[in-house]
């Protein structure tokens, strides 16, 4: 690989000129990283390919309105069932260098793409590459600031000002573990040592990486942007124009590169993961629920003014009538101004002019199927979350001294060298 490759390759194999200032620690190395420890870190830790902590980042950062799942294959009828609309995709994959003929000379105004400039940061970069060309998507005060801050900015000065931004950072951070950050500032102290060596030194072949295990994994991002699909990779200068969307569907243009890459690894290795930023199912479902209510609150006073004990009629049971809601709920974060705010459709309102009994009973059921809909939607969804919480608090959470005080535990009872023999004769 050139050496101006290198200076651009994400974390595991990014070079630097000149030795960092080794990190000191509070505690012990095998105490667990504190929040202090996370805050003023320097680097970027490692972030695993999981829609949960992708969605608890989001969160973290203030987006608003937007929800990471995993994409399990590219098929069309797949593909189809995502949320809708698709804002963007996460890739990820073992990066190796690509013909950059196709890049762009220039960002195109319209586009904002930073670069990563620091090691392993890529899973925020691909993030923010995707969200801050979401038209209208609410971003959280931090983010709009700094989407504003650097509109006029070049790809790589982004990329800079992402590095030192510490509300990012901290965040992304909050992942991270002592021997994650013990390992990344080695590494990076290695790697200057090397280059210190090569200094002066007649710079050898470029190095073919094709099949190269030692390779690192890489997040990069496909998004819709004004008509026209891009790829979105940190360590590419420019982006990747894909061409443009037309009649079809967008994510129609990204899957042939996609499953390119996916074809270089043989069948048996799955050293790839996508996922796709979509639109959170609650964005539509909540604004839905409060229109089914106020809907059913305009029949049943029809229902009332014709027939007072018009429930004895009605085609639901008088359970599921003492279920429905028919107010604020917080729950479902429904309010009375949201309840308010909503105008009974048209064709509705047609029906209900004629005040005929039976047709007031049939949309009344209707509507009672479709509240319990939207209510178990909405309830998966906040069960989704909460799990995404629960996945990310244990991914946060430092099993570094627990792992080496059952180490030292093994080893003090003379059993850690015959688990170690076993290990090896298998």
């Amino acid at each position: 690989m050139t050496e101006r490759v290198k200076r651009r390759r994400l974390a595991t194999n990014q070079m630097t000129t000149s030795a960092p200032r080794e990190r000191k620690y509070a505690q012990s190395p095998s105490a667990a990283a504190t929040a202090e420890d996370q805050q003023t870190w320097k680097g970027f830790c490692e972030i695993e390919s999981d829609p949960a902590f992708f969605n608890v980042m989001l969160r973290d950062f203030g987006v608003q309105g937007v929800k990471v799942q995993e994409v399990v294959s590219l098929d069309e009828s797949l593909l189809d069932m995502l949320p809708k609309p698709v804002y963007g995709l996460i890739f990820l994959f073992r990066w190796k260098e690509e013909d950059n003929d196709t890049q762009e000379v220039f960002c195109p105004e319209g586009v904002w793409f930073a670069n990563q400039t620091s090691p392993n940061a890529c899973a925020s970069v691909a993030l923010l590459n995707i969200v801050n060309n979401v038209p209208n998507l609410e971003l959280g005060e931090q983010l709009q600031r700094f989407k504003d801050f650097t509109m006029d900015f070049p790809p790589a000065l982004r990329g800079d000002q992402i590095g030192n931004f510490d509300f990012v950072k901290s965040i992304h951070n909050s992942f991270a573990r002592k021997m994650d950050m013990l390992n990344a500032d080695l590494h990076l102290k290695n790697e200057a040592t090397a280059s210190k060596k090569q200094q002066g030194q007649k710079k050898s072949a470029a190095k073919n990486v094709e099949g190269d295990d030692s390779a690192g994994f890489h997040f990069i991002a496909f998004l819709p942007v004004d008509g026209d699909v891009w790829k979105l990779d940190g360590l590419d200068r420019q982006p990747h124009r894909l061409g443009p969307i037309g009649d079809q569907l967008w994510l129609q243009l990204a899957r042939p590169d996609i499953e390119e890459k996916m074809a270089q690894y043989e069948g048996d290795q799955i050293q790839f993961g996508l996922l796709a930023l979509v639109q959170d199912p609650l964005m539509t479902q909540l604004p839905a629920l409060a229109m089914n209510v106020k809907a059913l609150a305009t029949i049943e006073a029809k229902l009332e003014a014709k027939v007072s004990e018009w429930k004895e009629s009605a085609m639901s049971d008088s359970a599921e009538l003492d279920a429905l809601i028919k107010g604020p709920d917080a729950a479902y974060q429904l309010t009375q101004e949201a309840i308010d705010s909503k105008e009974v459709p048209v064709d509705m309102q047609e029906r209900l002019a004629g005040e005929e009994f039976p047709v007031l009973l049939d949309l009344h059921y209707k509507l009672v199927r479709e509240q319990y809909e939207l209510r178990r939607i909405a309830r998966e969804e906040e069960h989704s979350r909460q799990s995404d919480n629960e996945r990310a608090s244990a991914r946060r959470h430092d099993y570094g001294p627990m792992i080496q005080e059952w180490i030292r535990m093994l080893s003090d009872k003379g059993v850690l060298e015959g688990l170690l023999d076993e290990a090896d004769e298998a």
